[in-house]
């Protein structure tokens, strides 16, 4: 039965019973949200049998945007060009001037974009077109890397919380955990790990001067705090957003904060990334050829207490005309034995406003609670 028949079955026998019609109206209701429940859940799972993504369903030449993709409204309106912008650091000043130029974007929209960086264009034009290739390989050559295991170096996938958010994305994704070389798909090699080598030593770099606008010593959040620990490489992710024929209907990311303490992001030139700035408009983070775009994750705001800002951010579905979207992302936090074993928790606060956590409890309750609009630092806040 789907949905809507459940709903027309629910006004029929309303009508029928009289006096008796709520205590029916209630039950029956409860029966037409239990079977909409199932029929959903197959519809998921018959998704996610394909194993071919998002990609697999706009090959089948698909009209219409299937209901599990359907996103409510937007409250939020799009801020107008120019009302708001997201800072560029030249990374080739100063070092006073860099640190209060970090300061002030991590302390206020919490996104930056990065030039003169050091990792050559010529590798962020490969990278890009690797994770490309192998989005828009057959689906037979893709499928081998299907999976939900979290404990799989390279997953491929669409929609990492696909059976537990409110409503999947218009989005694939190629995970990669530090990987040896014969993990990692052939379309890949070996651009994609010569990225995430380099943009660690970006990372590097950046966490120094984050480190500096703390008040704190330059090698603090990597040396002390230990947010690269576990590791040489970093984890990475190759997003792939199709093209949709309905994209008012659904979203190529839903609106969520990041769970690490720093994200390098790489974006092709088609754009739709935006970020919720104040909580009250979204604001476009515009392609700039050459720049890699950083922000704030909600590890950093977890142990600055608040000083820095981990801002929720989406990417709005392509249409046919845009074309395809693809971005490769760097995600800085501890891995491996270092994520279960280390606390964390406010640097040198007065009034801590968070509690302790491990990287391991904190992505635990992130990927439990799926991108259901609501940050996970709520959860580890503390009543003050």
């Amino acid at each position: 039965m789907t949905v809507s028949s459940a709903v027309e079955c629910r006004v029929h026998l309303s009508l029928r019973v009289g006096r008796g019609t709520r205590r029916t109206h209630v039950a029956v209701c409860r029966a037409s949200q239990s079977m909409a429940s199932s029929d959903r859940l197959s519809q998921l799972k018959a998704f996610d049998d394909t194993k071919a993504g998002v990609k697999g369903l706009v090959d089948a030449g698909v009209a219409a945007v299937p209901p599990i993709f359907h996103h409510p409204p937007d409250p939020h309106a799009v801020a107008p060009a120019g009302a708001v912008t997201i800072p560029v650091v030249d990374l080739a000043g100063g070092r006073a001037g860099l640190v209060a130029q970090v300061r002030a974007a991590a302390e206020s929209v919490g996104f930056f974009q990065v030039v003169n960086h050091g990792v050559p264009g010529e590798l962020l034009a490969e990278t890009l077109a690797s994770a490309r290739r192998f989005h828009e390989a057959p689906a037979e050559a893709r499928r081998p890397y299907y999976t939900r295991d979290p404990a799989r170096r390279v997953r491929y996938q669409s929609n990492v919380d696909l059976f537990r958010s409110p409503a999947a994305n218009w989005r694939d994704t190629l995970f990669l955990e530090p990987s040896p070389e014969e993990e990692i798909p052939p379309a890949c090699r070996p651009a994609v790990p010569e990225f995430a080598r380099q943009v660690r030593e970006l990372g590097r770099l950046l966490l120094g001067l984050l480190s500096e606008a703390m008040g704190l010593d330059a090698g603090y959040l990597e040396r002390d705090a230990g947010c690269l620990d576990g590791g040489e490489g970093v984890p990475v992710g190759c997003h792939y957003y199709p093209p949709c024929p309905e994209p008012e209907k659904t979203l190529g990311m839903t609106r969520h904060s990041d769970p690490c303490f720093l994200t390098v992001l790489l974006q092709d030139g088609v754009g739709g990334l935006q970020a919720l700035v104040d909580g009250s408009s979204w604001v476009n983070v515009p392609p700039l050829p050459g720049a890699l775009v950083v922000n704030v994750g909600d590890l950093l705001q977890l142990v600055s207490n608040d000083r820095f800002r981990s801002v929720e951010h989406r990417v709005v579905a392509m249409s046919p005309a845009a074309g395809a979207r693809v971005s490769v992302a760097c995600f800085f936090r501890p891995t491996g034995d270092a994520a279960a074993n280390r606390a964390y928790g406010p640097i040198a606060a007065t009034t801590p406003r968070y509690r302790t956590v491990t990287v391991a409890e904190f992505l635990g309750y992130h990927r439990n609670k799926g991108l259901d609009g609501r940050s996970a630092l709520g959860h580890f806040r503390l009543q003050l």
